[in-house]
């Protein structure tokens, strides 16, 4: 596992123990590869929030190539712990790159929404949320998401899940407008409904 681009490329992440692998399973480096591709330029100068963030590598990647702010939000100890010694992998001595932060909150029953929106009350222009696979919390995060002010105007909203789950194309703030299969991975692309361009 390891950063694909970007000014930390090809920096080697650590990655969770065997037995943690139900628990804590990051995106694949060609999963996170095609997804990047997909944001493109757009992740430059954007602040993002990675829910269930597990090993980082999402936020990580997205630091690497150039994202303002990164929020991390897990609860798992044993991810928390690799998640702060991959930042550190990552940062290196460098400071004041971007604002890096990481939030302890179970994830599974609300969004810290309280606490994101004090210390980022602008909203995210990426959010990503990678919950368990098959666990019916990425349908629960979706939920969560769709009625709360974490997702700015134009932001962009990913869920990572199994290939073979369906989620819904049209919420109340939320709606569809691409999805991608990659392996067993599936990326949901989901923009507010005020907005009216297709293009990510």
């Amino acid at each position: 596992m390891r950063i694909i681009s970007g000014t930390v490329k090809g920096r080697k992440l650590i990655a969770p123990p065997a037995r943690q692998g139900k628990t804590i399973r990051p995106t694949s480096d060609r999963a996170r590869e095609a997804l990047f591709s997909i944001i493109g330029q757009r992740i430059i100068h954007s602040d993002m929030l990675d829910l269930y963030a597990g090993t980082g590598a999402v936020g990580l990647e997205a630091f690497s190539r150039g994202a303002n702010n990164v929020f991390f939000v897990e609860k798992n100890k044993i991810a928390l712990q690799i998640l702060q010694r991959n930042i550190s992998l990552c940062l290196g001595n460098r400071k004041n790159v971007s604002t890096i932060k990481v939030i302890r909150h179970d994830l599974t029953h609300s969004l810290p929404t309280g606490k994101l929106s004090s210390l980022h009350p602008r909203g995210f222009d990426i959010i990503f949320s990678d919950p368990p696979y098959s666990s019916n919390y990425s349908l629960k995060s979706l939920l969560m998401l769709d009625k709360s002010n974490l997702l700015s105007n134009n932001g962009l909203l990913i869920i990572e899940e199994r290939c073979n789950v369906s989620l819904p194309t049209e919420l109340s703030f939320l709606r569809l407008f691409d999805r991608r299969v990659y392996g067993e991975a599936s990326f949901w692309f989901y923009k507010p409904n005020l907005m009216q361009s297709e293009k990510i």
